[in-house]
């Protein structure tokens, strides 16, 4: 699947984390959040790191690249967010 499949689709039946990258995508960043905090590990940490930087709290931000064992993201959130589908679509087909 393509991030623009990804899009194009509804959230049913997606992994929770790119679950939550579909909402935040679709303009609903608390249904995101609400996705997203149910793990508070792995891929779901990654995905909550980047909503928190999207917040602008940058030290809750951190604790969750923390948790998800990766560097804080210094490009545009755009593309953060379209690396990060695409890191997680890419370990679903692989």
């Amino acid at each position: 699947m393509t991030v623009e499949e990804m899009m194009a689709g509804r959230p049913e039946g997606l992994p929770r984390a790119l679950r939550a990258l579909w909402h935040d995508a679709h303009g609903d960043w608390n249904a995101a959040h609400e996705t997203a905090q149910v793990e508070e590990f792995g891929d779901c940490a990654w995905v909550h790191a980047y909503l928190h930087r999207k917040e602008g709290d940058d030290g809750n931000a951190g604790y969750w690249y923390r948790r998800a064992g990766k560097p804080v993201f210094r490009g545009s959130l755009e593309e953060e967010w379209r690396s990060i589908a695409e890191s997680l679509l890419a370990s679903e087909i692989g």
